[in-house]
């Protein structure tokens, strides 16, 4: 009894490391882009990359996305040299391209249902195209930055603290990481009440 207690335990804990939206699970063709393309496939995928443009339609919303390896929740990873490709995304409905904005994550799944062909650049560049059945906008990352300050002379053996000697304590070490978050400004000011 305290066997089975102690592996459901386990389970719900791993479970809910890497926890993917309900409305991305399921079993998924691991093809990128570039190969579904390749093979005319039209298996279920479940793709995800950053938002390059938005485009409503009349009744759906087509987003391009650049192609991204998805980490264990289904997240687009930001991997600089990683990518499958370019695709297309094609969901019933409107949504607003402020909300769905240009290097956002988006996770989509659905079937390839074609290619299109357009431009990047001077560059014809075949997209293959996806009706999306869902689709999931990640939240923005924040900005992790460090210090921007490092003296290589400041620190010297363990208990010397910086130029002051011996004993300042660990409160006079490098400074902490700055969480900046880049996707919030603040709201604009009024404009000036005319002068009768």
């Amino acid at each position: 009894m305290n066997r089975n207690i102690a592996i459901a335990a386990l389970a719900s804990m791993l479970g809910a490391c890497a926890s993917v939206p309900s409305a991305l699970q399921g079993t998924f063709d691991k093809s990128s882009p570039r190969e579904a393309l390749a093979r005319h496939d039209t298996q279920p995928v479940r793709w995800g990359g950053q938002i390059i443009q938005v485009e409503p339609k009349a009744d759906s919303t087509c987003f391009t996305l650049i192609s991204r390896p998805l980490d264990s929740s289904a997240r687009p990873r930001r991997e600089a040299e990683a990518s499958g490709g370019r695709f297309i995304a094609c969901h019933p409905g409107f949504f607003d391209p402020e909300l769905y904005a240009r290097g956002r994550d988006l996770t989509v799944v659905g079937r390839v249902t074609g290619s299109e062909i357009g431009k990047i650049g001077e560059f014809d560049y075949t997209y293959p195209v996806v009706e999306a059945s869902a689709l999931h906008l990640w939240p923005k990352r924040p900005l992790y930055v460090n210090n921007p300050y490092y003296d290589p002379w400041l620190m010297g053996p363990p208990g010397w603290r910086g130029y002051w000697g011996w004993g300042w304590g660990p409160y006079w070490g490098p400074g902490p990481i700055i969480i900046r978050d880049h996707g919030h400004r603040p709201p604009p000011k009024p404009a000036p009440a005319p002068r009768p």
